[in-house]
């Protein structure tokens, strides 16, 4: 039996460091993704032959993330499965990268499903490509973040402080307002409510980020927190769609901020979204982190294939 309770602050003490250690670069193991859409999931959390599991529900079916820590991975996927079947429901397990992939071909029985789902791969990339944009890749990149310096030349990043999330927050409902109008309002409220739990513990999640000004006023914003040792992943960014550049620079000026120690910067999922897709690899990601879903019976939806 595995001792699942709700995840809560006080756990970031023995998470964190178990994720540090570990070779995970998804943002689905950033903690501040995990408290702060919480409310969404229900996530639950337990330390359980000496690794983190994590249970949670999505689409109103029991799933669970891939095992994190030294402990014996057969024994705890076996034990998730039992969970799971003792709660009525198929065995799920979402958010599996190629490493962990190989790692569960020899635990899992017979008879289970692999997929992926190109829409939930994490875009990743070097810090100091993104804080440089050298080489010719990166031309076209270069050139914009100039343009914008040369035509606002009284802009300015700074390190985002609470001082200023209730600009924020203003900038981003006038963002949704727009986005709203030919996309998922549900989807949009909820981005929200995870921004602002982030902002009510800043201090708790650990979390920094930055706040680009054109004229003493809000344009752009940043916030991001480490995954593991390596790679830093950034939460939210946001920017006035009228200033053409505006992204780009918050970008680059965040990959900057962003402590040298980390070598990596992950900049999440684009979710299906073509625009989106588009700008991410425009970037030239260093690596597309594919992940894959894994269930006890054909799951719903992907192109399949049997374990």
């Amino acid at each position: 039996m595995i001792d699942f309770r709700p995840l809560t602050l006080a756990d970031r003490q023995w998470i964190v460091p178990l994720i540090q250690q570990s070779d995970r670069r998804n943002c689905d193991f950033c903690f501040s993704n995990l408290m702060s859409w919480r409310f969404l999931y229900g996530t639950e959390v337990a330390l359980h032959r000496g690794m983190l599991v994590l249970r949670f529900r999505t689409n109103g079916h029991l799933a669970y993330q891939m095992p994190v820590g030294p402990g014996p991975l057969a024994d705890v996927v076996n034990d998730l499965i039992e969970d799971a079947e003792s709660a009525g429901h198929a065995f799920l397990l979402l958010g599996v990268c190629d490493e962990g992939l190989e790692r569960l071909r020899g635990c899992l029985p017979p008879h289970f499903s692999i997929s992926q789902d190109r829409d939930y791969a994490d875009y990743i990339y070097r810090r100091e490509a993104l804080a440089t944009l050298a080489g010719k890749k990166l031309q076209a990149k270069r050139n914009f973040v100039n343009r914008f310096l040369r035509d606002h030349p009284d802009c300015r990043f700074t390190p985002l402080t609470p001082q200023r999330f209730g600009e924020c927050v203003d900038l981003e409902r006038r963002w949704s307002a727009r986005k709203a109008e030919t996309g998922d309002a549900q989807g949009l409220d909820n981005e929200r409510r995870s921004m602002l739990y982030v902002f009510d513990h800043w201090d708790d999640l650990g979390v920094n980020g930055g706040a680009l000004d054109v004229g003493g006023r809000l344009v752009a914003f940043t916030v991001g927190a480490p995954i593991n040792a390596d790679t830093f992943d950034i939460c939210v960014e946001k920017a006035d769609a009228d200033l053409p550049g505006a992204y780009a620079v918050v970008n680059r000026e965040m990959a900057r901020l962003i402590p040298p120690q980390y070598t990596y910067v992950n900049r999440e999922e684009d979710l299906g979204v073509a625009g989106l897709r588009q700008a991410k690899l425009s970037y030239h990601p260093e690596i597309i982190l594919y992940k894959y879903r894994i269930m006890s019976r054909h799951p719903m939806g992907g192109s399949d294939t049997s374990s």
